[in-house]
């Protein structure tokens, strides 16, 4: 869910990041109004960024996403660090607290790191010498009952030459998140995939027995982790593009994956249930749509119902053999043109077709006068009568 008003308040824009798989050549963003939505609903900008291989590499992208919810530099309180020194221009925000915060330029190969902070998140942390908890209340802000994807980020700034140890134990909300953590020099990370949080979130660091050095913590990130719904078999949507690009007037909402999500699926396109989702069936009667019919519908192969009458719609019927599911084929009161194909009747399903009141010409092919079960109205069209039947 996404809520500009108080950034607007306070006069700031408002950004939101996920981390998806791109399964195709383009990648499609829905804007769905809710029950909380009282404006229009806008987008200013939109950024696609290629992450590398190894980044968030534990989160399985073919059945789950991740949506920020907090990227923070700890004991930093500059402006955001971004590209270039993070080379995928992620934002790192700054954060401080009533903990102590330091500085020092380290050198760190973040290459040894498989989610590529930048080297600069490790110039400054909160951290103490106190040998007492260190607490924080992080992420900022209360959370959503959900599953939450964490990486913690910690390096060592006290030199290793003088023989002193700083471990510590790592907890969120009182639970056990990283047990007896040695912070090295060259930094560490630790992570959970899948962690459950809600509320307010509480972070503490606690020295481990035996331990010399207070705590120390350079940056953190946390993702709710999104439960992907799924999409639309690639071959119906590029399908069905190519019919939208021959046709004029379609509806507003035809644009992006035209099945899902569900309840802002495409006007007029009904789709199948289950993990395979087909487009089976286009209703858009009395839509004032004008235009030609592309022979890439024939694509659709999932297809039962075409009903697409009572509109504008001109040029010829395509060849729409491979449609072996169709049964009700809708074209009665346009201004289709040319011949009945006489391969529509090959299509076993077929039950009624309906192109009456159209400027076809020709004469009914044999294939549909001779289909049992099927109902057939082609008056109001151009049609010559069939020769009569040779004498035997």
């Amino acid at each position: 869910m996404v809520n500009t008003t108080e950034d607007y308040k306070r006069g700031d824009s408002t950004y939101y990041e996920g981390v998806f798989l791109a399964k195709g050549r383009t990648m499609s963003v829905c804007l769905g109004r809710n029950r909380y939505t009282d404006s229009e609903m806008f987008i200013s900008a939109i950024e696609l960024l290629l992450l590398g291989n190894s980044v968030y590499n534990s989160t399985d992208f073919q059945k789950h996403g991740l949506s920020l919810i907090a990227r923070d530099n700890f004991g930093y309180s500059g402006p955001i660090l971004r590209f270039p020194d993070d080379q995928f221009d992620r934002y790192w925000s700054p954060f401080t607290d009533s903990n102590p915060s330091i500085n020092g330029t380290r050198n760190i190969s973040v290459s040894e790191f498989w989610n590529l902070p930048p080297s600069k998140v490790f110039d400054t942390a909160l951290a103490t010498d106190q040998l007492k908890p260190m607490e924080l209340q992080w992420p900022p802000m209360s959370l959503p009952n959900s599953t939450y994807y964490i990486a913690l980020y910690f390096a060592n700034n006290h030199d290793s030459s003088t023989g002193k140890l700083r471990e510590f134990n790592v907890t969120i909300d009182g639970s056990p998140f990283y047990s007896n953590l040695k912070p090295s020099s060259s930094g560490v990370v630790v992570f959970a995939s899948r962690w459950l949080l809600s509320g307010l979130t509480k972070l503490t660091l606690t020295p481990a027995s035996g331990s010399d050095l207070g705590p120390v913590i350079n940056a953190g990130e946390i993702f709710d982790v999104l439960i992907l719904g799924g999409r639309t078999v690639t071959r119906d949507v590029i399908s069905l593009e190519r019919v939208k690009n021959s046709l004029q007037n379609t509806p507003l909402d035809w644009s992006g994956d035209p099945c899902l999500p569900r309840a802002y699926s495409w006007t007029g396109v009904t789709c199948s249930e289950g993990s395979l989702v087909r487009v089976v069936s286009l209703n858009l009667s009395s839509m004032g749509l004008a235009g030609s019919l592309s022979p890439s519908i024939a694509k659709l192969t999932a297809l039962t119902d075409i009903l697409l009458d009572n509109n504008n719609l001109s040029g010829s019927i395509p060849d729409l053999s491979q449609l072996r599911r169709l049964e009700r084929l809708h074209l009665q009161d346009n201004r289709l043109a040319g011949a009945i194909p006489p391969s529509l009747g090959n299509i076993d399903s077929l039950k009624e077709l309906f192109i009456q009141n159209n400027n076809l010409t020709g004469q009914i092919p044999n294939t549909l006068k001779a289909k049992s079960g099927l109902n057939l109205q082609a008056s109001g069209n151009q049609l010559s009568p069939s020769p009569p039947t040779p004498a035997t």
